[in-house]
């Protein structure tokens, strides 16, 4: 519910702000409300350091290991050799050689997310017995029930929260910072910022609530976790599935793992392509070096241990989710005008729209030709 809401604040804002690079095209996300929103372009330049370090550099390195993982755990291919053909394939989106490897991911990912959340489906009903014990063990363990005899209640629950916090964050990303830099570039319909928000919020949803739930409920009902085991990870996904409908269940595992986590890097490279120009005050001065980085940084996951790489990715989310949770509390004004115009319009029967006309203390702080133009204005 936390998430959601976040979401639906950090989205609504960068539609609101978002503004055009020198190829036409929209841009926009925590750096831009701050700097439009706040008048604080210092605290979007501290934001976009953080995304670039967390999106462009950390987590390429956490996606590219969970592919590494998975091709190893289901075929035995060499993480080196993973790690080379990831950086190439990589290397066309991002340079803009072969574009038509992200459409066709665009285009395979959701069949891929249907047909893991039907197999999942498919596993419960295998073992729809062993539902209760399942609720109730992840119960116990969230709220530390196990524990309280033993004295270690504040501490059991306080661990529990932790992990939880960091891997839901890892999952929706709500309230980072990161899916508002995508979110800007839309074009919503009903044309309303709020609309977007909206449409973050049951992203939001899916993701976790839904998706993470099926795995969990595959690793649980599969008899395979062991607490404090080394089998973690990827690798304890593939095999609880691969005991539950066989050995082809570790390579379905591996091939929708190399689908998500490779969109992920195409989608976290343009998160952090946008804080770079914000940076460059819209402008594409440097983007070839950091490519080359990026792409380093993505070869690197792929040999290193899972653990230094979440040690990383933790620390830079935090500082992300920190800067722009100020933010966001500080716009919260801004966006609740709007979640009240959008649903009062909705309320009336309307095609909710927004009118930057009825905000005249927003409309110095909007770019031109996006939510306003001033001839039209000048009209009314």
């Amino acid at each position: 519910m936390l998430g959601m809401a976040t979401s639906f604040a950090e989205s609504t804002l960068a539609q609101l702000y978002k503004t055009k690079d020198d190829d036409g095209n929209y841009r926009g996300g925590p750096a831009y409300y701050m700097e439009k929103g706040l008048g604080m372009r210092w605290m979007g330049v501290l934001f976009s350091i953080f995304l670039i370090i967390a999106f462009g550099l950390v987590f390429n390195a956490v996606q590219a290991n969970a592919i590494a993982n998975a091709m190893n755990t289901a075929f035995g291919f060499d993480p080196m050799i993973v790690g080379v053909v990831i950086v190439l394939i990589s290397a066309f989106v991002i340079f803009g050689g072969v574009r038509k490897i992200a459409r066709t991911a665009e285009l395979i990912v959701p069949v891929m997310a249907l047909a893991y959340l039907v197999l999942a489906f498919v596993v419960m009903f295998m073992n729809i017995e062993k539902v209760p014990d399942v609720i109730a063990y992840i119960f116990k363990s969230a709220f530390g029930f196990q524990e309280a005899a033993a004295g270690g209640l504040g501490y059991a629950i306080a661990q529990a929260m932790i992990q939880g916090i960091k891997r839901g964050l890892f999952s929706n990303e709500a309230g980072m910072g990161s899916a508002p830099n995508a979110a800007a570039s839309a074009t919503p319909y009903p044309p309303h910022p709020a609309s977007q928000g909206y449409v973050q919020m049951l992203g939001v949803f899916t993701d976790t609530i839904v998706i993470c739930t099926a795995t969990v409920a595959i690793i649980l009902m599969s008899g395979e976790y062991v607490p404090h085991s080394e089998i973690t990870g990827i690798e304890l996904t593939q095999r609880a599935l691969s005991s539950q409908v066989g050995e082809w269940g570790g390579i379905f595992v591996a091939v929708a793992i190399f689908f998500f986590a490779f969109t992920s890097i195409i989608a976290n490279y343009s998160y952090a392509e946008t804080n770079l120009i914000f940076l460059e005050h819209n402008h594409k001065a440097g983007l070839g070096l950091f490519r080359v980085i990026v792409l380093g940084m993505v070869m690197f996951g792929s040999v290193a241990t899972l653990p230094m790489v979440w040690a990383l990715a933790d620390v830079s989310m935090g500082l992300m989710a920190i800067v722009n949770l100020i933010a966001i509390i500080l716009l919260s004004g801004i966006v609740i005008k709007l979640a009240k115009d959008y649903n009062q319009q909705l309320k009336a029967g309307k095609v909710p729209t927004f009118d930057a006309n009825d905000y005249p203390e927003l409309k110095s702080q909007l770019e031109e030709g996006i939510w306003y133009d001033e001839k039209d204005t000048a009209n009314k």
